[in-house]
């Protein structure tokens, strides 16, 4: 696949399709809770890391 024109057209197709598979399961996206960030779970992750560490070194 070459060119933006395609695959913008073809990016816009897949969503089209994704979202038609999950209204037939009665799963509306928009009705979905937000999840999490990323970034604040992996500072979450690596705060308790290093509280690990400074329990065991105790």
């Amino acid at each position: 696949m070459n060119g933006e024109q395609n695959i913008t057209s073809e990016h816009i197709k897949n969503n089209e399709a994704v979202r038609e598979i999950l209204i037939k399961r009665n799963i509306k996206p928009e009705e979905l809770p937000a999840e999490e960030d990323i970034k604040k779970i992996e500072r979450r992750l690596k705060s308790d890391d290093k509280k690990l560490l400074k329990n065991i070194n105790k």
